[in-house]
């Protein structure tokens, strides 16, 4: 009887753990398929932006975005402390004047949580209701769950910034881009999990 209790402990655990790597590997493809690939001018203007620091172009293009009157004011957030305010406007020369009047730079932010709690926090202060989100496009779903758990009565319009390699090449040819999607796949997964196990925002 023992025996045949743990055979069939035994196989349900096999089938439960081949089951959790089947969601695993399908959401996986799902969210690839929510990479977007192209970059393009957002469908509509927004009270604010908001830009995640990391990948080196993501500034210049929300700088550019606010200098063409997509959002009134831009929020850097996640900018390292070591890192001057002149250094970053140096990044948009054409546009130092709006730098100057119009750009906000948070320092707090340590991770992509942080970036959403500091925007929630910048959002409240200017009393805005909806933003451009800035970042790259592998990055996107995360940084939109992030901010949608912690604005979630705000508008949020996606600017993704194309990474070439991602553009240009299928990620299934590139171990490098493959490794990526996949370490970020697994923070987007670990993020969706956590805020449904914690669904209140302080």
């Amino acid at each position: 009887m023992i025996s045949r209790i743990a055979s069939i402990v035994g196989f349900a655990t096999i089938v439960l753990f081949g089951a959790a790597m089947v969601a695993l590997v399908a959401g996986f493809f799902w969210f690839v398929t929510h990479v977007p690939e192209q970059e393009g001018v957002p469908a509509q203007k927004a009270d604010g932006i908001v830009v995640l620091t990391g990948a080196a172009a993501r500034i210049p293009d929300a700088i550019e975005l606010l200098a063409t009157g997509h959002g009134r004011r831009l929020l850097i957030t996640g900018v390292h402390r070591a890192v001057r305010a002149d250094e970053i406007a140096q990044l948009t020369p054409a546009h130092q004047k709006v730098f100057a009047c119009c750009v906000d730079l948070d320092r707090s932010a340590l991770n992509t949580l942080g970036n959403a709690t500091e925007t929630r926090r910048w959002v409240r202060e200017q009393g805005f209701r909806s933003i451009i989100v800035v970042t790259s496009n592998w990055h996107m779903p995360r940084a939109m769950a992030e901010l949608g758990h912690q604005l979630p009565d705000i508008t949020l319009i996606p600017f993704p910034v194309a990474t070439a390699k991602i553009r240009n090449e299928p990620w299934w040819t590139s171990k490098s881009t493959l490794r990526l999607l996949l370490a970020e796949y697994l923070k987007y997964a670990f993020a969706v999990v956590r805020m449904r196990l914690d669904p209140d925002v302080p």
